[in-house]
């Protein structure tokens, strides 16, 4: 997947109606994140790029309405150590549940083998 800035920003980035907005050709996708314009080419299809914006947008939006911030780059940054820190919270249950599972696997497997001798 690969991005463009579509460079138009329209009003406040807290007063918009429409949030997320996603239009695009078999080709070429427009995505409006908290009211600034990104083109995106290749990559996972419409829908999935909606969800990724949706998301990025809601956690703008309310990490600006939170902090009282309107600058944008300072709300970026704030959502993407946000996003960040999900990412790897939810890798770390992941990685849990993955020893963990392998554990259990590993003790099943010696009871087979103790059963099968």
């Amino acid at each position: 997947m690969s991005f463009e800035s579509g460079g138009s920003a329209r009003g406040n980035p807290g007063a918009s109606a429409q949030r997320c907005d996603v239009t695009g050709t078999s080709d070429r996708i427009r995505v409006e994140i908290y009211d600034q314009e990104y083109f995106m080419r290749g990559g996972p299809d419409p829908e999935y790029i909606r969800k990724l914006a949706s998301y990025l947008d809601a956690k703008m939006r309310a990490i600006a309405e939170r902090t009282h911030t309107v600058d944008s780059l300072r709300v970026a940054i704030l959502a993407a150590l946000n996003i960040v820190d999900e990412y790897h919270q939810l890798k770390a249950q992941h990685e849990a549940a993955t020893q963990e599972i392998e554990q259990k696997v590993s003790a099943c497997s010696a009871v087979l083998d103790r059963l099968l001798e």
